[in-house]
C-alpha cells in the first residue's frame, strides 16, 4: 500500500493578510475563521480498514451490511482499539455470530431524505428551499471514534447514503443556496473547505478519514469567486489556501523530466506538464470493497493498479464510466468491464480545465492584491497550459476537446460531456467553442438534456444518464460565448431548458429530485430517475437541487 502524504498542520500563512488588502476585514475574517477551527477536536485520520484491521476485512466479506459504505460510516459504541480487542478475543470461540457482533458494537449512520418532511405538492423551487434544513448537518452531530471528519461550520449534504460533505458536489449545492437566500451556509462551506486545506493540504474527496488519500475535480477557487459574488466575503481572503491546493495538484512539477509522471502530474514530450487524477493508496476503496476486490479478480494486472485505477476514477467524480477503460467499447460484465480501467493514463480535459482555472484566478488576485510577481507567475503559468490543452487536448478534426491516453500518445476517440468545461473556466477560445457547439449538438443533445458520453456502458456516468454538475457547466460555458456566436447561445437556452423540463417531469411524477436521471433520447419516452454503478438511485439530492434552484427565476416558479 502506497503511504499517505503526512498530514500538515493549519498553516500561518492562511492568517497573514494579503499586500493591498483591507487589514480590518481581513483580520476579522480571519480571526473568526482561526476561533472556530480552535474548537474542531484532534483529527483521527485512521480509516476503517487501519483501526479494525481483520475485523474490517471479515465484514465486507461476510457481506454483514448489503451497501460496502455502510459499515465504514458506523458510529462505534466503544473506542475502536476496545472493539478490536474484543472482537480478536471472542471471534474464535464456537457459534460466533459476526452480524450480532457488529451490530452491538457499532451504530449505522441515518440516510439522507429517508423520510423527508417537505410538504407534498410545492412548486419544485419551494420543495427545494424546504429541502436544505433536512440536508443540512451541524459540527455539534458529529459521532465520535468514526470515519466522519470533523468541521468547524455548518454545511449541506447530498442526500440518501452521501451523509458527509464532499467536495465538487458542495460548488453546485451553493449555487441553490444563493437563490434561496442561504448566503450563510455558502459562507460557512467555502470556510469549511478552508480548513480542511489548512488541516490537510487539499480538500478530500468527501468529508471521511477513507477519502483522505485524493480529492475530487478542483471547485475551491469557483467556490470563493461565489462567495464574492454575493456580498461575502472577498475571494483573496482564501488565497493562501487556492495557493496550497494548487500546490497539491502540481506537487512535483518543479522536477519532472520530459515524458515522465508524478502522482498527479505528467511532463509531455515538449516539457509541458498536464494533469491526471491519481490516489495515494492502491487498496480496494473502504466503501467499495467487495466490488473493487471482485474487479480486481478480473483483470490480468497486478491489483494495486487496478487499485490505484479506481481509486484515481472515484477522485475524478465519475465513479464509473468508459471515458476511462482502455478499449472504450465495454462488454457486457460491469467486472470484466471495470477491469479494463486506466484512469491514471488519461489526461482529462475537465481537470485540466479546473486547474486553468485556478491559476487564472491565483493570477488575478495576486494583480489586485499588489503581489505582481505571483500573478505574473500564475499568468505564465495558465498561459502554458492552455497553449496545451489546445496542442494535446482539442482536436480539430473531431471539433471538440478529447481526453488524451499521454501513455499511447493518442486522444480518447469517445466523446464525453467534460469536452464543455474549458468553456465553463474560459479556457477555450472563441474559435474552439464556436467549433465545439454544433458538435455536441450533433452528438451529445437528446431530447431531455445533455448525455453524459455517447457510450451505453451500464455505468452510471455514461448514457442515458444526465447529471446536473454537467447540465451546469454547458449552459453557462457557451452562454458566456454566446455573444459572439449565435450557435453557442441558442445551445445554451437548449440544454437549460430540456434539462430543467426533465427534472420538473420526474417531480410531477415522483414528488422529489434525484442523483441523475435517465434522459429521454426521443419524443416516444419519458425521462425518469438514472441507474447504473454500483448502488441505487439517492433522493435529495443536493447538486440537482442547487442547480435547479440556480435556474429557477422566482421561489413560486414552475418551469
Amino acid at each position: 500500500m502506497s503511504a499517505l502524504p503526512s498530514r500538515p498542520e493549519s498553516s500561518a500563512a492562511a492568517a497573514t493578510p494579503l499586500p493591498g488588502a483591507d487589514p480590518s476585514v481581513h483580520s476579522v475574517h480571519i480571526a473568526s475563521r482561526r476561533a472556530a477551527a480552535a474548537l474542531v477536536p484532534p483529527a483521527d485520520t485512521h480509516s476503517p480498514a487501519d483501526r479494525y484491521e481483520e475485523l474490517f476485512i471479515e465484514v465486507q466479506r461476510q457481506r454483514v451490511f448489503e451497501d460496502s459504505k455502510t459499515f465504514v460510516d458506523c458510529a462505534p459504541r466503544q473506542p475502536p482499539e476496545t472493539i478490536l480487542a474484543a472482537y480478536r478475543m471472542q471471534c474464535h470461540a464456537p457459534g460466533f455470530d459476526l452480524h450480532a457482533f457488529v451490530h452491538h458494537h457499532f451504530t449505522p449512520q441515518h440516510r439522507a431524505c429517508q423520510h423527508a418532511t417537505t410538504e407534498t405538492g410545492l412548486p419544485m423551487a419551494e420543495h427545494i428551499d424546504a429541502l436544505w434544513d433536512e440536508l443540512t448537518r451541524h459540527p455539534a452531530h458529529h459521532p465520535a471514534h468514526g470515519s466522519l471528519l470533523a468541521l468547524p461550520h455548518a454545511y449541506v449534504v447530498p442526500g440518501g447514503r452521501f451523509v458527509e460533505m464532499y467536495y465538487w458536489d458542495s460548488y453546485f449545492t451553493m449555487l441553490g443556496l444563493v437563490r434561496s437566500g442561504r448566503d450563510h451556509l455558502l459562507h460557512a462551506m467555502t470556510d469549511n473547505f478552508a480548513y480542511l486545506i489548512d488541516t490537510y493540504g487539499h480538500v478530500p474527496n468527501g468529508t471521511r478519514t477513507y477519502y483522505l488519500s485524493r480529492s475530487q475535480p478542483p471547485m475551491f477557487a469557483l467556490m470563493a469567486e461565489l462567495c464574492e459574488s454575493c456580498a461575502g466575503h472577498g475571494a483573496a481572503q482564501y488565497l493562501p489556501q487556492m495557493r496550497r491546493e494548487y500546490d497539491f495538484w502540481m506537487e512535483g512539477a518543479d522536477t519532472l523530466a520530459a515524458g515522465g509522471a508524478h502522482r498527479r502530474v505528467v511532463a509531455l514530450p515538449d516539457g509541458a506538464i498536464l494533469n491526471r487524477y491519481w490516489d495515494d493508496r492502491d487498496t480496494p476503496r473502504e466503501e467499495s470493497w467487495r466490488e473493487d476486490v471482485e474487479t480486481a479478480t478480473h483483470c490480468p494486472r497486478p491489483s494495486q493498479e487496478v487499485y490505484r485505477d479506481l481509486r484515481a476514477a472515484a477522485e475524478s467524480g465519475w465513479d464509473f464510466s468508459a471515458r476511462w477503460l482502455q478499449d472504450g467499447l465495454p462488454g457486457a460484465c460491469r467486472t470484466q468491464t471495470l477491469s479494463a480501467i486506466i484512469t491514471t493514463r488519461i489526461l482529462p480535459v475537465d481537470l485540466n480545465a479546473l486547474l486553468h482555472k485556478a491559476e487564472t484566478t491565483i493570477a488575478r488576485l495576486s494583480r489586485d492584491a499588489g503581489d505582481d510577481a505571483t500573478a505574473q507567475s500564475f499568468d505564465e503559468k495558465a498561459r502554458q497550459r492552455a497553449g496545451a490543452m489546445s496542442r494535446v487536448l482539442w482536436n480539430a478534426e473531431a471539433g471538440a476537446f478529447l481526453d488524451y491516453d499521454w501513455q499511447a500518445r493518442a486522444p480518447r476517440p469517445s466523446l464525453n460531456a467534460a469536452t464543455v468545461v474549458p468553456l465553463f473556466t474560459g479556457t477555450a477560445t472563441p474559435e474552439q467553442a464556436r467549433a465545439l457547439a454544433p458538435t455536441v449538438r450533433r452528438r451529445l443533445l437528446v431530447r431531455g438534456g445533455l448525455s453524459t458520453s455517447e457510450t451505453a456502458s451500464g455505468e452510471q456516468w455514461d448514457r442515458p444518464n444526465g447529471w446536473a454538475p454537467l447540465q451546469w457547466m454547458a449552459v453557462e460555458g457557451f452562454a458566456a460565448y454566446g455573444a459572439a456566436d449565435e450557435g453557442c447561445r441558442q445551445l445554451a437556452d437548449d440544454i437549460r431548458a430540456r434539462w430543467l423540463k426533465t427534472v420538473q417531469d420526474v417531480y410531477d411524477q415522483e414528488g422529489k429530485l434525484v442523483e441523475k436521471y435517465s434522459l429521454c433520447e426521443a419524443s416516444d419516452r419519458a425521462s425518469t430517475g438514472g441507474d447504473g454503478g454500483e448502488y441505487p438511485l439517492q433522493d435529495g439530492f443536493g447538486w440537482t437541487n442547487g442547480v435547479v434552484r440556480g435556474w429557477l427565476a422566482d421561489s413560486g416558479a414552475r418551469k
